[in-house]
C-alpha cells in the first residue's frame, strides 16, 4: 500500500484488524507493544497524527513488518536561504511505497539496493 493521506485509513483498519485477529484488547496490545492505550486508539482512528517511530513500534509489536520500497528525499530552501543550494540532494527515486505485511523481517528476502 502506498502511504499517502488517502491511504492512512487503510493502515488504521489494518492495525485494528490485526489487533482484533490476535484477540487483543487495546490495553493488552498497548502493554505488549510498549505504547499507551490512547496511542492505540489514535493509530486505529487517526494515524496521520501519530509519530512514525511509535507507529513502527506498534506495527512490530503486533508481529507485522513495515517495509519502505524506494524513497525520495528533497529539501526546499526556506526564503532566507533561497539563493543557496538545497540543504539535501534529491536521491532520484520517483516513488515511495510502504508495505505492511505479516511476514517477519527475518523471513523477508533481502533485496540489493540499486542507486
Amino acid at each position: 500500500m502506498k502511504i499517502e493521506n488517502s491511504t492512512l485509513p487503510s493502515l488504521a483498519a489494518a492495525l485494528a484488524a490485526e489487533r482484533k485477529r490476535q484477540q487483543l484488547s487495546r490495553e493488552a496490545a498497548a502493554a505488549a507493544c510498549g505504547v499507551s492505550v490512547s496511542f492505540i486508539r489514535d493509530a486505529e482512528s487517526s494515524p496521520q497524527n501519530c509519530s512514525l517511530g511509535k507507529l513502527v513500534q506498534l506495527i512490530n509489536g503486533l508481529g507485522l513488518s513495515l517495509q519502505a520500497q524506494g524513497f525520495q528525499v528533497t529539501a526546499q530552501a526556506n526564503t532566507r536561504r533561497s539563493k543557496q543550494a538545497p540543504l539535501r540532494a534529491d536521491y532520484g527515486v520517483s516513488e515511495a511505497q510502504i508495505v505492511l505485511s505479516t511476514e517477519s523481517a527475518a523471513d523477508s528476502p533481502t533485496e540489493a539496493h540499486q542507486p
